[in-house]
């Protein structure tokens, strides 16, 4: 599904086929989740090939590096150079590109004694697909912050999110929605959350979530559209009492929610400001003019 014996990856400097890489068995990255990565798409644009908020995902891969104390020396310039080339290489117009840096062998708990850096990319659809969601609360809640650098995309994290996704689903729901710690709502298991009511959207402040890329482009867009946005702590009820809700997320992109807790949103996603802004998303990314979703 994700490569095959022609598929071409970055790896240290070099251009090898996936089927040919090879990595260590003693590094602490696969040993304890310790490493970090990026999720980023490429769209094929009017204007040609074009991988979208590649500096902010780039530098956030090096912040995520520099939180949790794993050396990051690459220039992210030529980063998006070599994610450009391997689009290239494998003709992919739209697809999905997943650098990761993980480390070196290492059995102890400190800090690494040197990294790798692997840039691969695979044809991906909208990861959550394409029909609106029902989901519910998860059992598992986000990691406290304090016990961890929560802002930081690190592997290991997503222990829980694939908990939560997994539970969800073997209970009948599309997807997962976490509490943070002290039970206000946070995210998805892979994507933030927003939920519109009275005209106006809400979504759980910074603090205990993932503070995502397309969480800050739909705040900047609805900015551009007037949109009444306010970041706060909220409750499962304000959800529950929601006119409809929405997750966004690089993988995810923008979809919207049939139903929380098998109680259907009242408003017609068609009419909704989340339709609005995943009209506006998809423009943005294929760079055509904001004003077509007005």
């Amino acid at each position: 599904m994700y490569f095959n014996e022609q598929t071409t990856i970055y790896l240290n400097g070099e251009f090898v086929k996936a089927t040919k890489a090879t990595t260590d068995l003693y590094g602490q990255t696969l040993h304890y989740g310790y490493g970090v990565f990026e999720g980023i798409r490429a769209y094929n644009t009017e204007n040609g090939v074009r991988v979208f908020k590649a500096t902010e995902h780039y530098e956030r891969l090096k912040n995520s590096c520099q939180m949790i104390n794993i050396p990051f020396d690459y220039d992210i310039d030529d980063l998006i150079e070599q994610t450009y080339k391997v689009l290239e290489v494998n003709n992919f117009k739209d697809a999905y590109v997943r650098p990761l840096i993980f480390c070196s062998p290492n059995m102890g708990l400190t800090k690494p004694n040197g990294v790798s850096i692997l840039i691969c990319a695979w044809e991906w659809g909208a990861y959550l697909g394409d029909n609106l969601l029902n989901v519910t609360i998860s059992s598992f809640c986000r990691p406290h912050p304090k016990s961890t650098k929560i802002e930081a995309k690190v592997c290991g994290h997503y222990i829980n999110s694939i908990l939560a996704t997994t539970e969800a689903k073997e209970k009948g729901f599309d997807e997962a929605i976490l509490l943070d710690t002290d039970g206000f709502l946070a995210e998805g298991p892979g994507s933030n959350l927003f939920f519109e009511k009275g005209g106006k959207l809400f979504t759980p402040k910074t603090g205990n979530i993932l503070p995502g890329i397309t969480r800050a482009t739909v705040i900047k867009l609805c900015q551009d559209l007037e949109i009444e946005l306010t970041e706060g702590a909220f409750l499962p009820e304000d959800l529950a009492n929601a006119d409809a809700a929405f997750l966004c997320g690089t993988a995810a992109e923008i979809i919207g929610l049939q139903s929380f807790e098998k109680k259907s949103f009242p408003k017609n996603w068609n009419e909704t400001l989340g339709k609005k802004l995943q009209t506006a998303y998809k423009n943005l990314v294929l760079e055509k003019e904001l004003q077509e979703t007005n």
